[in-house]
């Protein structure tokens, strides 16, 4: 391929910036799920085990795999929902706490980074070009398109 193709440079530039997080994140025994999974429980109040899969794209056998290795090295516990006896809230220990605020600084450190390399107007339109795209998966918008202009081809 000649050119670089859009969900190509998006894939790269998001495997290299998973790898650079997991080589931060292994100089502390943890993985970027580990760090990312800190930064979605709310230090106060917990987080409703079922609302952190969606919240961190994650399937629920990752996040399950994820949520045991952090309850193994004592970063969260697990309570029972004193408003559905069913579900789980999902609680940072004072050292999941601690892994938290390194987590949200190294995610800080990769934004400041990042700001100071990249204009602040380029910045802007490659945010606004992320969303379009989201935007358009979200809608079914790419692949609709394709099969509405077959149909109208067939007409």
């Amino acid at each position: 391929m000649k050119e670089k193709t859009i969900d190509y440079i998006l894939r790269a530039t998001w495997q290299s910036i998973a790898r650079m997080y997991n080589e931060e994140a292994t100089k502390y025994g943890a993985t970027m799920a580990t760090g990312f999974a800190l930064l979605s429980i709310d230090k106060h109040k917990g987080t409703p085990s079922t609302a952190l899969g969606p919240k961190m794209g994650m399937e629920a056998t990752s996040l399950t795999r994820t949520l045991k290795s952090m309850e193994d090295k004592g970063l969260i516990t697990r309570k029972k929902n004193p408003e559905d006896g069913r579900g789980v809230l999902i609680y940072l220990t004072e050292e999941g706490k601690v892994k938290r605020e390194l987590s949200k600084t190294t995610v800080l450190n990769f934004n400041e980074t990042i700001r100071h390399y990249v204009p602040e107007e380029k910045l802007q339109h490659f945010i606004e070009v992320a969303e379009t795209i989201n935007e358009l998966i979200q809608n079914k918008t790419i692949f609709n398109q394709i099969e509405n202009k077959e149909n109208e081809a067939h007409n």
